[in-house]
């Protein structure tokens, strides 16, 4: 983990920008996993199944860790969802922004909230147009549960680096709009464990890496 930490402090002194937040992505790990990491001083952790996080909260108890929904979110499981995380990361359209303000229990505080934008209109992914986030982000705003961070994406992995830049790029660009009109917006979470300096480089506030951290397979890199 301080390889990856290091890495990421280079890329921010390289390009003038504040140091970004490391989110390990722990889908797919086991719990003793994320306890090994947290020994380490990680706190916060991105899960893509509400299910699998559960369980995981569950058998790891209160620790102070910081739990982020990464994954799609099912209308069906916003309930669980705003019970159980810190975080949801992927918001991507009006009916979850009720449905996870309902569900928000009082005693915890507002959940903190990003947008998730399909930056490069890929098929294949879930997220709002760049165009749909100021009505989402005034949606999002008006619920008392609910407190607007900023936003996610995860841009088209494509072969040319120029190409995957514009991409970040382009986000810096929407979250600048965004933080302009919602004082309270801060981050932008973007990058993972193959392009995360090239995110932060272009404005990262948060990373999202699992395989630089745990390997693959639950395997820890040496």
């Amino acid at each position: 983990m301080q390889t990856i930490l290091a890495e990421m402090d280079n890329a921010a002194r390289a390009a003038g920008r504040p140091p970004a937040r490391l989110l390990a992505v722990s889908k797919t790990q086991p719990a003793e996993s994320v306890a090994a990491l947290a020994a380490e001083g990680q706190v916060a952790f991105g899960e893509n199944y509400v299910q699998e996080a559960a369980g995981k909260m569950a058998a790891l108890g209160e620790r102070g860790l910081e739990w982020h929904l990464i994954g799609h979110l099912q209308s069906n499981k916003a309930e669980q969802a705003a019970q159980l995380f810190d975080w949801v990361q992927t918001v991507d359209r009006p009916k979850l922004v009720g449905a996870l303000a309902r569900h928000r229990p009082a005693g915890r505080g507002p959940l903190n909230v990003l947008i998730q934008v399909n930056i490069d209109d890929e098929a294949s992914k879930h997220g709002c147009a760049p165009d749909a986030v100021p009505a989402l982000a005034d949606a999002i705003s008006a619920q008392p549960a609910l407190r607007l961070r900023g936003l996610m994406a995860i841009p088209a992995p494509f072969p040319e680096r120029e190409r995957r830049q514009d991409a970040f790029a382009r986000m810096r660009t929407l979250f600048e709009s965004l933080a302009a009109a919602h004082p309270g917006v801060d981050t932008l979470s973007m990058g993972m464990s193959s392009d995360f300096a090239d995110a932060i480089a272009s404005g990262a506030t948060m990373v999202r890496v699992g395989t630089a951290l745990f390997g693959a397979r639950g395997t820890r890199p040496t």
